[in-house]
């Protein structure tokens, strides 16, 4: 997913710790959330993503949907990251794995200090890049190397490099396990792939005079996504009425907390943004943001209203009022209604 190929294999762990005040001194370091999420916007675009508009909304799961090609990410802007709250990460991971996408947060710290660079961290299945760890992906094509995870800091060894050059120079599991410090049968899983240490493998790269750690990739470095299926009747009345009523038709409802919109409403062939409005909303605005981010994310996007409307269409977002979703008996007939209105 990085911006260019790595022409050349880099050792970070051995300059992980390279300081912030080189950015600062550079004048790049952000000194708050909204220059942090503007640089963010900048390497996207810079790099070929396709960005929705950005808006002044607060508290939303994620603050940016990019897109380039098959990629699509939803990322999250944060100083510090222990803000993250599990019940964030957990709608970030569900919004982005029903539009088929990635989750992502940037980040400068946590409680513990400055996110080290050339480290790829995790919440609640999150992955989690530094500012700088994000610039050299995207734009320098250099992945992470290494991971954090409960005991420190770790890297992901190439079983089979090791395999290798352990049966091309005869060397014995005793002698790798005497050079790592660690016993033989860390040395057959090590064989297997499991994860070491920083000082474990570069003990063994130096003596084996191999490069053995595997590059990360970002982007598969999350956990399974957990269910966040609620009941409608936590919900307003108007979106509950809505919510059941497409449900009655068949297809799956999820509701969303933290989203310019309030569902995404699916089955086997489709997934819709889905949006309400009351007579109390100002409609408008819900629609014109549901609709830009429906064209980044390429999917169809739909508003239902309270109140009847003179307009079809409204910010770009097709419209469908109460009265006339009570009246539907076929699902199809909502896919008819959106394809009418949105041209």
């Amino acid at each position: 997913m990085g911006g260019r190929r790595n022409r050349t294999r880099l050792p970070p762990w051995r300059r992980r710790r390279r300081a912030h005040l080189i950015y600062t001194v550079a004048g790049l370091s952000p000194v708050n959330r909204d220059r942090l999420l503007d640089d963010v916007r900048q390497i996207l675009a810079k790099t070929g993503f396709y960005l929705n508009e950005k808006t002044n909304t607060r508290g939303l799961a994620f603050d940016i949907v990019a897109r380039r090609d098959e990629i699509l990410l939803m990322v999250k802007v944060l100083l510090n990251v222990d803000s993250f709250s599990k019940q964030g990460a957990e709608e970030l991971r569900m919004i982005a794995t029903t539009l088929k996408g990635a989750p992502l947060l940037i980040g400068e710290r946590s409680g513990a200090g400055s996110l080290e660079d050339g480290v790829i961290y995790a919440r609640s299945g999150v992955p989690i890049l530094s500012r700088q760890t994000f610039i050299d992906f995207f734009e320098e094509g250099v992945p992470p190397f290494i991971f954090s995870a409960p005991g420190g800091l770790y890297v992901k060894l190439d079983g089979e490099a090791l395999r290798r050059a352990r049966d091309a120079k005869q060397i014995s599991l005793g002698a790798l396990a005497e050079v790592a410090g660690v016993s033989r049968r860390a040395i057959q899983m090590y064989l297997e792939g499991m994860s070491a240490t920083i000082d474990i493998a570069l003990r063994l790269e130096e003596f084996v005079g191999e490069p053995l750690v595997v590059p990360m990739d970002p982007f598969q470095y999350s956990s399974r996504v957990a269910d966040l299926l609620r009941g409608f009747e936590e919900f307003e009345r108007f979106d509950r009425d809505v919510f059941q009523r497409l449900s009655r038709l068949g297809y799956d409802v999820l509701p969303t907390v933290k989203c310019p919109f309030e569902a995404f409403t699916k089955d086997r062939e489709i997934v819709l943004l889905t949006g309400t409005a009351t007579a109390r909303e100002r409609a408008d605005d819900k629609a014109s943001i549901v609709a830009n981010l429906a064209r980044v994310v390429e999917r169809d996007s739909v508003l239902f209203v309270e109140r009847r409307v003179s307009k079809m269409t409204l910010g770009g977002t097709p419209v469908i009022g109460r009265d006339e979703l009570k009246k539907i008996r076929d699902r199809a007939k909502i896919l008819e209604l959106i394809e009418e209105r949105k041209s």
